[in-house]
């Protein structure tokens, strides 16, 4: 469908930055796909899941498994080799 609108050009910008879009309407098109996707989240989300806030946090609060892997990542990145390398064969 073809329209006329006045579009902030700075936001215009922002977006086709942030998400990579080549055209000024794939901008917009993405931006209001993306808002349409929020809503429909926080829509789900305003449901509960069919749980009762009590069984939400339980069912997503942080668990003494999620704390030893992020020990087990910290390790390998702290013994993680850098090597600052030059072109090819060197």
């Amino acid at each position: 469908m073809k329209m006329t609108m006045h579009i902030d050009e700075d936001v215009l910008d922002r977006v086709m930055k942030i998400t990579g879009a080549k055209t000024k309407t794939q901008a917009v098109e993405i931006a209001l796909t993306e808002m349409a996707r929020r809503h429909k989240l926080k829509e789900l989300l305003s449901q509960g899941l069919g749980m009762t806030p009590d069984q939400l946090k339980a069912e997503f609060a942080p668990t003494a498994a999620d704390q030893f892997d992020r020990q087990i990542l910290q390790v390998a990145e702290d013994k993680a080799p850098y090597v600052q390398s030059g072109p090819a064969g060197q």
